[in-house]
C-alpha cells in the first residue's frame, strides 16, 4: 500500500513537472512573469522613494502599494507608465496561477507545498485588485478606493461584524506575521538565490545583487511582521482602529524615536526590494530556461 501510494505521489509530480514545463517553454509566460516582476517592482519603488522623502524631510508621504499607483498617475507621462504597470501587474497574477495550479518551481503536494502554492493564489487576488485598481486610474473610471490604514481598518472592522470575527482577525494577523518571519529567514539564508541565474553576472555585481536583495527581502519581511502585530492587536482590543497598512507601519516607525533614521532605513530596505523584483525580471530561472 505504502509503495503503491508513493507511486502516485510520484507520478502525480511528474505529471505537475511537465505541465509546469509545458507552461513555461510558452514565450509569453515567461514574458509575462518578467513584465510582473518589473512592474512590481516600480510599485515598491515609488512606496520606498516617498517614504525616503519624508525620512529626509523633502516632502512626499508614507503610503502604501495603492497610493503609489495614484503618484505614478500624477506624473508626467504617468498614464503611460501606470498602463503599462497594470499589464505587468495582470502578467504577475498570471504567472502566481501558474506556479500555483502547474506547479513550475516543483513545490510538489506535500503539506508544505500546498501551503506554499496556496500563498501563490493569495497573491495572484491581492495583485489582481492592484491591477483592477491600476486600470481604473488608466480609464479614468475613478481612484484606486481606500487604501492604507483606512483600508485596513474598514475591512478589519467587517470581519470582526462577523461570528468568531476577533478570533478570524488574530489568524489574519498570525499569517501575515508569519509571511514576513518566512520572508526574513529566507532573506537570512539566501534561500533566493536558487530562483536567479547569477552566473549571468559579473562576479562583483553578483555579490552585490545579493547583498541588496536580501536587505530588501529582510526589510518586506520586518513591515509584513508590523502590519500582522497590529492586527493581533486590534484583535485583542476589538479595536479595528489598531489596523494598519504599509504606509501606517512606515509611519508608525517614523513617530519612533530615533524614527527618522528607522523610516529611512525601512524605505531603503523597499528600495532594494524593488531592485530585487528588477533583478528576478531579467534573470529569474524558470523550469526549462
Amino acid at each position: 500500500m505504502a509503495n503503491e501510494i508513493g507511486r502516485k505521489a510520484s507520478e502525480l509530480k511528474r505529471q505537475g513537472d511537465h505541465l509546469g514545463a509545458r507552461a513555461m517553454h510558452n514565450p509569453w509566460t515567461e514574458r509575462l512573469a518578467r513584465l510582473g516582476y518589473l512592474a512590481k517592482g516600480v510599485v515598491y519603488a515609488v512606496v520606498g522613494v516617498l517614504a525616503l522623502q519624508v525620512a529626509f524631510g523633502q516632502g512626499g508621504e508614507t503610503t502604501d502599494t495603492k497610493g503609489a499607483l495614484t503618484t505614478l498617475a500624477q506624473e508626467t507621462w504617468g498614464t503611460v507608465l501606470l498602463a503599462v504597470v497594470a499589464v505587468g501587474m495582470v502578467g504577475y497574477v498570471l504567472w502566481r496561477v501558474v506556479q500555483a495550479w502547474m506547479d513550475p518551481d516543483g513545490k510538489g503536494t506535500g503539506a508544505k507545498g500546498l501551503v506554499t502554492r496556496a500563498g501563490y493564489l493569495v497573491s495572484a487576488g491581492v495583485y489582481a485588485f492592484l491591477a483592477m485598481a491600476a486600470f481604473r486610474l488608466v480609464l479614468g473610471t475613478g481612484g484606486v478606493g481606500r487604501h492604507g490604514d483606512q483600508s485596513a481598518q474598514t475591512w478589519t472592522a467587517r470581519l470582526m461584524s462577523q461570528p468568531f470575527g476577533q478570533a478570524l482577525v488574530a489568524v489574519v494577523g498570525l499569517v501575515i506575521a508569519g509571511v514576513g518571519i518566512w520572508q526574513a529567514y529566507k532573506a537570512w539564508k539566501e534561500k533566493f538565490r536558487d530562483k536567479l541565474r547569477l552566473d549571468g553576472m559579473p562576479p562583483r555585481q553578483a555579490e552585490w545583487a545579493v547583498r541588496v536583495s536580501k536587505l530588501g527581502i529582510l526589510a518586506r519581511g520586518l513591515v509584513f511582521v508590523m502590519m500582522g502585530v497590529f492586527l493581533v492587536q486590534a484583535a485583542l482590543t476589538a479595536n479595528p482602529r489598531r489596523a494598519h497598512g504599509l504606509d501606517g507601519a512606515l509611519a508608525t516607525l517614523a513617530a519612533q524615536p530615533y524614527g527618522t533614521v528607522l523610516l529611512a532605513l525601512a524605505a531603503a530596505g523597499l528600495v532594494a526590494y524593488a531592485i530585487y523584483m528588477a533583478l528576478e525580471a531579467r534573470y529569474r530561472r524558470f523550469l526549462g530556461a
